[in-house]
């Protein structure tokens, strides 16, 4: 009998050391990684194109550029706060994501699933498209055609199977469909590039279409929903997905270029709604167990990954060698692009989900507390605040600065200036 009890009492002892070192081995794979900055890090890059005239200045996707940097260039010195109200829009329901602007319109969608179309300086509808799906995307307009992505019909946060969405491409000057392509529900705000347009879906799979006609040009399979946005960069789109993983995938074939995974730790492993931004030789992405990473956009390697005090939704903002992303902590982050190192940080009015936005080397982002804040980028000082926003952020045309307040979208100007 004793025996028997110093062997059972041994066995637990034993099997209390595996958890204690499986939990140790799993909290030290989920550390904090930092990078370097020789080591697939390029400050010497392709320069991007170089910006348009301003009376043709255009913010054509979610991101503003392919890259999804969202710091565009050649902004006028007058986008800069302080701002005022000059308008507003009604969306009657809530505006999730940023609008577009082309050709003296913005283009705008609401969760009901109604796109609009709005004259920018008459401050009226030019048409609208009522679809009865949901969205949670933001449109792209490349030439004289509008792409945008649509969930599942009502009721919006449906898990039930054999739900779908639909990407649809219309007439920039009529809001007429072209072509429309039915697929699992969407909230991939279209990339295009080229030809293509570029979505994933929840069924977990990323499209390629033709943006002419709608045809399917390639497919990839992932294991889980997609529905983050893609980047593109060097003839590689990247994403990640539900499944833990970040891709990189071959443009032009779909082929798998690679794939790397969130890093192991204790507790559910990292998801990724973040859309990624591509810089400097990197993938920048959040993710949903707390966690900024840098991955390298060759090699799918592991760069640099930095926590946070939540999940991280929002979709980095990349600017002169710094990383710019809010969390669900309510705090704001500036890293460096090339280590991970916090250069400084900002305490906001409550959890941050929607992605920031650089422009004139002010970053602009919103809470869930219907409060925008616009920080110097260099620095962290906070220069200017609306009590309105709460997902989306800002663009411009390149004369207003267009801010979503969740149903309302403001043209806002400089204080003093009509």
């Amino acid at each position: 009998m004793k025996t028997a009890v110093i062997v059972a009492v041994a066995a637990l002892v034993l099997v209390g050391a595996g958890l204690v070192s499986y939990g140790l081995y799993r909290k030290h794979e989920g550390r904090d990684v930092r990078g370097s900055s020789t080591v697939e890090f390029v400050t010497t890059q392709a320069p991007k194109p170089k910006p348009e005239p301003v009376n043709r200045f255009v913010w054509p996707m979610y991101r503003f550029d392919a890259w999804r940097q969202a710091a565009p260039l050649g902004i006028p010195a007058s986008i800069r706060p302080p701002f005022r109200p000059h308008w507003y829009f009604g969306a009657r329901s809530l505006v999730e994501f940023p609008p577009t602007a082309a050709n003296g319109r913005l283009f705008v969608a609401n969760a009901n699933g109604t796109i609009f179309a709005l004259d920018t300086a008459k401050r009226g509808v030019v048409w609208r498209l009522r679809t009865g799906r949901c969205t949670a995307a933001t449109p792209a307009v490349v030439g004289d055609t509008v792409f945008m992505s649509f969930l599942n019909r009502p009721p919006c946060n449906a898990t039930r199977s054999g739900i779908g969405g639909e990407v649809i491409a219309l007439d920039e000057k009529t809001g007429k469909v072209r072509w429309r392509v039915s697929m699992g529900p969407t909230e991939s705000s279209p990339l295009v590039v080229g030809n293509l347009v570029y979505v994933g879906d929840w069924r977990g799979r990323v499209f390629a279409l033709s943006t002419s006609t709608g045809r399917t040009v390639w497919s990839y399979q992932t294991g889980d929903k997609v529905k983050d946005g893609m980047a593109y960069w060097g003839g590689r789109v990247y994403f990640g997905s539900y499944d833990h993983n970040v891709y990189a995938l071959n443009a032009r074939t779909g082929r798998l270029v690679w794939k790397a995974g969130a890093q192991q730790r204790l507790g559910p492993r990292g998801t990724f709604y973040s859309t990624p931004a591509v810089a400097y030789g990197r993938v920048y992405i959040g993710a949903t167990d707390r966690k900024v990473y840098s991955f390298g956009a060759t090699s799918g390697k592991l760069r640099w990954s930095h926590g946070t005090g939540g999940y991280v939704y929002a979709s980095p903002a990349v600017w002169q060698e710094r990383v710019l992303v809010g969390s669900y902590d309510g705090t704001f982050y500036c890293f460096d692009a090339a280590t991970g190192d916090v250069l400084w940080t900002f305490k906001a009015n409550g959890p941050i989900s929607g992605s920031a936005v650089v422009i004139n080397g002010v970053v602009y982002f919103s809470t869930f507390n219907n409060r925008t804040y616009a920080l110097d980028a260099r620095t962290g000082k906070p220069l200017w605040f609306f009590r309105r926003g709460k997902y989306a952020g800002v663009v411009t045309d390149g004369k207003q600065l267009f801010l979503v307040g969740y149903a309302r979208v403001y043209a806002m100007l400089l204080k003093g200036r009509r």
